[in-house]
C-alpha cells in the first residue's frame, strides 16, 4: 500500500523541499489552497484534498479538510477492524500530516485589525487535523514546525519508516501547538 502524506500549512518554510523528498521516497502527497499551489508550481506530484474526499471547497475554504475521508484516513488504527472499515469505505490511509495554523497570533498584532478579521484566522481543520496525527500517533507522524522537516526525511531515508520515539515527540509538539494556539484566541476573544 502506497504512503501517503497531507501537507497543507501557511507557513510554506520548507514545504517544496519536503514535498520532493517525501514524493521521491514514494508518497503520495495531498494538499490543500495555497500549498498546493505551492508544490504544484515546482512540479512536485501532488493531489488535491477535494479529489480525494469528491467535494469541493466550501464557505470561502472555512471547509475543505472536515471529512471522513481525510480524518478517517488520519485516526484509522493499525487493527483489523479499522483497516477494514477504511477498505469498506474507500479511505486511503494517511502516514504524515504537515500541517501549521492560520497566522492568529500574527494577525492580531497588526494596528486596527478588525474583530472579523482575526476572527477569520482562527483555524478550525487545521487544528483537528493535527490532534487526530497527535492522538493517532501510534501509525501517524504529525509535523507542525517547519524545522522538523528534516528530521522526519532522515528517519524515512534512514530507517524507511519513523520511529516511535520521533513520533510521540511530534505528537507532544503539535498538541503544545494546538494548546498555545487556542490560548492566544481565548485571550484575544477575552480582551476584544
Amino acid at each position: 500500500m502506497k504512503k501517503r502524506a497531507l501537507l497543507s500549512v501557511s507557513d510554506k518554510t520548507g514545504i517544496v523541499e519536503f514535498g520532493k523528498a517525501l514524493a521521491g521516497l514514494g508518497f503520495e502527497l495531498l494538499s490543500t489552497g495555497g500549498t498546493h499551489q505551492a508544490l504544484e508550481k515546482a512540479g512536485v506530484p501532488v493531489t488535491a484534498v477535494a479529489q480525494v474526499t469528491g467535494f469541493p471547497e466550501i464557505m470561502d475554504g472555512r471547509v475543505k479538510t472536515l471529512h471522513p475521508k481525510i480524518h478517517g484516513g488520519i485516526l484509522a488504527r493499525p487493527i483489523p477492524a479499522h483497516l477494514q472499515a477504511a477498505e469498506e469505505l474507500g479511505i486511503g490511509l494517511i502516514d504524515i500530516v504537515a500541517v501549521n495554523l492560520y497566522p492568529f497570533r500574527e494577525t492580531i498584532a497588526k494596528e486596527g485589525i478588525l474583530r472579523e478579521e482575526a476572527v477569520e484566522q482562527i483555524d478550525i481543520g487545521g487544528p483537528a487535523m493535527v490532534r487526530a496525527a497527535a492522538k493517532n500517533h501510534e501509525r501517524v507522524a504529525v509535523v507542525v514546525d517547519p524545522g522538523d522537516y528534516a528530521v522526519v526525511i532522515a528517519e524515512l531515508k534512514g530507517k524507511g519508516s519513523i520511529s516511535r520515539e520521533i513520533r510521540e515527540k511530534l505528537a507532544a509538539k503539535a498538541f503544545r501547538h494546538t494548546a498555545e494556539y487556542d490560548g492566544c484566541i481565548a485571550d484575544y476573544l477575552e480582551s476584544h
